[in-house]
Formats: structure tokens, sequence, C-alpha cells
């Protein structure tokens, strides 16, 4: 694997950007295991090395269970989820997914059971943050350990 590009390098305002949005959606008063979820899944479904491998240790590092991190991709067939973590992570996987199908109303009326109107723009924005970041990852060829 090669690095095509070191954007952070080549493009620091680029960075920049995407820092501040990172900062915004890390700012909206989500559970920060629940925001690293969302980071964890997105990143899965996007097939992003760099982001799944800083993620999974960000969960780690916040005491996740290894369980949890190994069956986040088969979420849905085991018992380890909460209901809500169950429907953040339907709308992670839509949202991540948008031009496929949308976002169907039953998974709005889901997150909305736990998640008020500010709290499920919040979550949105979280979504669409590590969304950019996974696009950015992969189009310039990252890879874990690419900036050691």
């Amino acid at each position: 694997m090669n690095l095509r590009i070191n954007y952070r390098k080549h493009s620091p305002e680029s960075f920049k950007a995407l820092l501040s949005l990172e900062q915004f959606a890390a700012g909206t008063g989500l559970d920060h295991k629940l925001y690293e979820l969302i980071k964890l899944r997105a990143s899965q479904v996007n097939g992003c090395s760099f982001c799944a491998d800083m993620h999974a240790k960000d969960l780690l590092n916040l005491g996740e269970s290894m369980d949890r991190l190994l069956l986040l991709p088969m979420w849905r067939e085991v018992p380890i989820y909460s209901d809500e973590e169950r429907a953040v992570l339907e709308l992670t996987e839509y949202v991540t997914s948008i031009s496929e199908a949308g976002v169907p109303d039953e998974v709005y009326v889901r997150v909305r059971q736990f998640f008020d109107e500010k709290q499920y723009v919040h979550l949105i924005m979280a979504i669409i943050t590590i969304n950019a970041w996974n696009r950015i990852a992969i189009a310039n060829g990252m890879f874990p350990g690419c900036f050691d």
C-alpha cells in the first residue's frame, strides 16, 4: 500500500476545514462511546481501514469490549447493543449509503424514540463528518500506520 498524497501536508487548509466539522460534531453532546460507534460502523461500511483502525482503538481506550467491536458488523444478529445503539447504527448505515435507499421513515421513527429533533440533526452531522473523513482517507490511499 502506498499513501497517494499526504493531504495534511499539501493542503493543511483542507485538514483544518474537516477538523472544524469534527470539532462541531464532537461538541454536540452525543455520548462519546456512541459517537465512536458511529465512526467505526460508517468506516466499516465505507471500507476505510485507516479510520476503522483508529476508531476501534479509540473505543478500546474508552473501555469498550472486544466482543462489541468484533461483532459490530453483525449488530442486527446479536443482543449486545441497546435499542438506542441499534437505532443509531441503522441510521448510520442508511446515511452512509444514502444513494441506495435514502433514510426510510421507519428508521427515522426508531431514532426519534431516543433523540429529539436537535439531537437527530446532531446524529446526522456526526455521520456526515465520519463519511467525509472516510472519503478523504480512501481517496488519498491512507491506511493504518501510514503517517508513522
